[in-house]
C-alpha cells in the first residue's frame, strides 16, 4: 500500500532544500524512499510542485545510460527524471553561475517524438522508436547537483531519483530532421571547454544506440502507467562524464552530423 503522507513528506523535504541551495544529502530516515518503485512516487510529487515554477513536464533525461557515467557513480542501471518545459533552451545560450548550487553540463543526442508512445503500445524496440522520432539534436543537460558527493551516490541513489535526477534543464542545437541518414551509433560526440577538449565519446556508448536509451524509456514508463507524448524532448544520456562548470566558461558541444550546442556562463 502506497503511505501517501511518507510520499508527501519526502517531496515537500526536497522541494525545501532545492530552494534553499541546500547541498544534496539523503532524505530523512523517518521518510525516506524504501525502494524504486517509492523513489519513483517521490519524484512524481515533487514534479507537480516543480510544475509551478518550470512549466509542465515536456520531456524526460536517462541518466547513467552508458558505461562511462555508470562507472562515474558505480551503478549499472539507469534511471530517470523529468525535464520541464520552461527549462528547454536553445543554442546558443548563457547561465548564471550563481543560480546554481554546483552547475554542470553532460554531452547528449536528444530526440523530438513526432507521435505518442503509449503504454498501451508497449513493449517498444528500436525499430519503432525511430519511427516515432521527429529530430534529432546535440544536446547540454544542464545539471545541479547540488555538491553531491558522488563517491557516495550508489547508496543514496533512491535519494537521487526522488530528487528528479539532478536535472536543472536542457540546451538544444539545431533540430535534424533526416536524422535517420546519419550513423548516430557511429558519430562522434566532443565536449571542450574554454578551448581545451574536455571528454568525448560515441552515440554506440549509449546502451550500444542511442534509441536503445530512449526504448528502454519508453517501456520503462509504460510499466508506471505513464506515456510518452508527441512533441516531448528525450535526452538519450550523456557519452562524457559529468563537467562543472564556473563563471566565464565557455563550453561546445558537437556531435557529427548533428552540429553543434554552446553555453557561455556568466
Amino acid at each position: 500500500m502506497v503511505d501517501t503522507e511518507r510520499i508527501q513528506k519526502a517531496a515537500q523535504f526536497l522541494l525545501g532544500e532545492r530552494q534553499a541551495g541546500k547541498p544534496f544529502g539523503p532524505v530523512p530516515e523517518p521518510f525516506a524512499p524504501r525502494d524504486v518503485a517509492e523513489a519513483y512516487l517521490m519524484q512524481e510529487e515533487l514534479q507537480i510542485h516543480l510544475e509551478k515554477l518550470y512549466g509542465p513536464v515536456a520531456g524526460y533525461k536517462i541518466a547513467l545510460a552508458s558505461p562511462v557515467m555508470q562507472r562515474m557513480v558505480g551503478v549499472d542501471e539507469p534511471f530517470v527524471g523529468g525535464i520541464f518545459g520552461n527549462t528547454i533552451y536553445h543554442s546558443p545560450m548563457t547561465l548564471r553561475c550563481a543560480d546554481f548550487v554546483r552547475l554542470g553540463i553532460e554531452c547528449e543526442i536528444a530526440f523530438e517524438l513526432s507521435e505518442d508512445l503509449p503504454a498501451s503500445g508497449a513493449p517498444y524496440n528500436r525499430d519503432t522508436i525511430a519511427r516515432a522520432i521527429a529530430s534529432a539534436m546535440t544536446a547540454f543537460e544542464v545539471i545541479d547537483d547540488r555538491a553531491k558527493d558522488y563517491s557516495k551516490l550508489s547508496e543514496q541513489l533512491l535519494t537521487e531519483i526522488a530528487d528528479n535526477a539532478s536535472n536543472a534543464g536542457i540546451i538544444l542545437g539545431s533540430p535534424i530532421t533526416d536524422w535517420c541518414k546519419l550513423d548516430i551509433v557511429s558519430a562522434r560526440g566532443t565536449m571542450v571547454i574554454n578551448d581545451e577538449l574536455i571528454g568525448e565519446g560515441h552515440g554506440s556508448d549509449v546502451m550500444g544506440h542511442p534509441l536503445e536509451s530512449v526504448a528502454w524509456l519508453a517501456n520503462m514508463l509504460a510499466r508506471r502507467g505513464k506515456s510518452l507524448a508527441k512533441g516531448m524532448i528525450v535526452m538519450s544520456g550523456s557519452i562524457v562524464p559529468t563537467k562543472p562548470l564556473k563563471s566565464g566558461d565557455l563550453a561546445i558541444l558537437s556531435v557529427d552530423g548533428l552540429g553543434e550546442a554552446t553555453l557561455t556562463v556568466s
